[in-house]
């Protein structure tokens, strides 16, 4: 009789530069295939916002959430299951006593009861002097999480967009009360300059034998990651070993309004678009057949094209992905 083994892991240090749901979906088929204990997710914080009081993360949780399994599929964020009895009463409060609540985040920015726990966990952790790293991996060992989830920074970026009719909007103004339905002029990330990167986003892009650029917003969320002193230059000096995935698929973004913000700020809305933003930091460019037609044009632009399914939509193609991708990235494909 013989016994099968599975194959081991790979066991090579990843780096992947996070933001949102792309990025969830396809660290999860990155732990499919890849020793989870090797592998460091560096994420967005110009999401971050001070809301009803509390700190909310949303690009760390949800690849969090995303990850342990636990994400509410009927929003899109927060957790499954959830109550609404903490924000039912908060209106309540606001009705009763003739407050418009819609001029504030009480009237337009919902957390579920569970979702709450982890904010004010959050909160209450700074407020005794933890950094927001340190409580990333309390909040990632809550839900048995063996990757390394880690903050760009603990120091504060914030995204701010300048509006087409000029208001100045917070990311979550933007996202969750217009509903990115405002035509954007511009794009800042406020304290990038002054922020300390995380040492441990520094230490696994030094290490990392793979540095992935997971396809999620190229604007707003890998932009505030590469804006942190001294991050972009370290990817950069990286770039034979660094390997994106368009999150731009026929002409449109499958999530968020990344095309259209690239429209508007002047940037084709293509891959070609993407491989342009990523061609000084990055050696290659993953892309879907849907985009194959363009391939030659990816790759005028100084970055090589590699044509693989992207849409993670189907069983088995995160997994596929990130194989592929940590096998570009280290030389092998």
């Amino acid at each position: 009789m013989t016994t099968e083994t599975a194959a081991p892991m790979p066991t090579g240090r990843v780096a992947v530069l996070c933001g949102g749901v792309g990025a969830a979906r396809f660290l999860r088929g990155l732990l499919e295939v890849h020793d989870p204990t090797a592998v460091t997710g560096i994420v967005n914080v110009g999401d971050d916002s001070i809301i009803h009081g509390l700190h909310i993360s949303p690009d760390l949780d949800t690849i969090t959430y995303t990850l342990a399994g636990a994400d509410n599929p009927d929003t899109g964020w927060g957790l499954r299951g959830e109550t609404w009895q903490a924000m039912e009463q908060l209106r309540a409060h606001a009705a009763a006593n003739a407050i418009d609540a819609a001029a504030d985040a009480a009237g337009w920015f919902s957390l579920g009861d569970r979702d709450l726990g982890t904010h004010l966990y959050r909160t209450s952790r700074l407020a005794q002097g933890a950094a927001l790293s340190q409580i990333t991996a309390e909040i990632c060992r809550t839900f048995d999480l063996r990757l390394r989830l880690v903050p760009v920074t603990g120091d504060p970026v914030r995204t701010r967009l300048r509006a087409a009719d000029g208001r100045d909007l917070s990311f979550q103004e933007y996202f969750v009360r217009e509903r990115h339905s405002v035509e954007v002029a511009s794009v800042r990330f406020d304290g990038a300059d002054r922020a300390r990167p995380d040492p441990a986003a520094i230490d696994a892009l030094e290490s990392a034998s793979a540095v992935i650029i997971a396809p999620s917003n190229p604007i707003v969320s890998i932009d505030p990651v590469l804006a942190v002193t001294g991050v972009r230059d370290l990817v950069s000096s990286r770039r034979d070993r660094t390997v994106a995935i368009s999150p731009i698929v026929g002409g449109a973004a499958l999530k968020g309004p990344a095309d259209r913000l690239m429209r508007e700020l002047g940037l084709e809305p293509s891959v070609v678009g993407v491989a342009r933003h990523y061609a000084p930091i990055a050696s290659t460019l993953v892309i879907d057949p849907a985009d194959e037609a363009l391939a030659d044009r990816v790759e005028a632009e100084g970055i090589r094209a590699v044509v693989t399914p992207t849409v993670m939509s189907a069983p088995g193609v995160a997994s596929a992905l990130a194989t592929t991708c940590v096998g570009l990235a280290e030389g092998r494909a």
